[in-house]
């Protein structure tokens, strides 16, 4: 194996680890809730702000990005609270609405606090240096650390959704939320948790996210499209189809964004090119033509 493709092979690991972190709490929030939450993106920008306004300040991407998930708990717990529990009941376009202003919300803030400019947040010292792979390709030790945490969060939520007595309430939630008000369980508290922890991936996401990129305004629009696209694919309230789907997606899209140029030379190559370029959305569309209820998605 070349290490080009090696490369990009891992950077497409490591950006479809991310892309559920965003997209679990995307499809937990949709499954259980109901709420298609196009906010879900600013969370994620959230993240990335809060991680390099702390690090600016004390110098320490190990304190800042605790902070951050403590921060997206509580914002996804006052969201859940005052702005979405009133709107479970009402209609999807009303629900699309009120996220639809909160991102304009946010990025005034975002605008008002700390300006339109773009920011960088360093790697901390001790990984910032190259792992030998194989004897002729190295890789970041950040991006492994960023591949590391990710797989530790996914056993957490796993563990959390599967083997524990609120994971099975919340898996009842999604999949036949009548028995929640039978047994006569609390939903306000389901909804309440299930929206911070939702809040809290995706701000996590922005925070392991910022020294791999620009902290910039309006970062996450891009994510909260493809994080649809992995919900759509892995399954609407399914966790683990999240993780499936976003690692098919993180690969095929890092692979197709790689090489698609490199098609251009063959025959028909333009078009080529750009069957590539889109590669994720003609994935999306096949499963919705094929299985609308998704890969791991209980089918009607």
């Amino acid at each position: 194996m070349s290490a080009a493709l090696l490369s990009q092979l891992l950077n497409g690991l490591q950006y479809g680890l991310l892309l559920f972190l965003i997209a679990s709490g995307l499809t937990l929030v949709f499954g259980v809730l109901g709420i298609i939450n196009l906010a879900h993106g600013s969370l994620f920008m959230i993240g990335a702000y809060i991680v390099f306004f702390v690090v600016s300040k004390v110098g320490s991407l190990w304190i800042a990005i605790p902070v951050a998930v403590i921060c997206g708990l509580a914002l996804g717990a006052l969201l859940e609270r005052f702005l979405f529990r009133h709107f479970y009941d009402r209609e999807h376009l009303d629900q699309v609405l009120l996220t639809f202003a909160l991102i304009l919300i946010f990025e005034e803030v975002r605008s008002l606090l700390v300006g339109n400019d773009f920011h960088s947040v360093p790697v901390p010292a001790i990984l910032d240096f190259s792992v030998p792979i194989t004897g002729t390709f190295s890789y970041a030790a950040y991006r492994l650390f960023v591949i590391a945490m990710c797989l530790v969060v996914a056993a957490v939520l796993f563990y959390w959704i599967e083997r524990t007595k609120m994971g099975a309430i919340i898996r009842a939630a999604a999949e036949k939320p009548e028995i929640v008000d039978i047994l006569g369980i609390d939903a306000r508290r389901i909804h309440l948790v299930v929206f911070a922890v939702g809040a809290a991936l995706a701000v996590m996401a922005g925070g392991l996210a910022a020294p791999l990129t620009s902290v910039y305004p309006n970062m996450g629009s891009g994510l909260l499209i493809i994080s649809f696209v992995v919900v759509v694919v892995g399954g609407l309230g399914s966790v683990s189809g999240a993780f499936w789907a976003a690692l098919l997606i993180g690969l095929i899209d890092t692979l197709g964004k790689a090489y698609g140029s490199s098609l251009v030379s063959l025959p028909l190559g333009q078009v080529l090119a750009a069957l590539a370029s889109m590669s994720v959305y003609i994935v999306m569309v096949a499963i919705l033509l094929f299985r609308p209820t998704g890969l791991f998605g209980r089918r009607a």
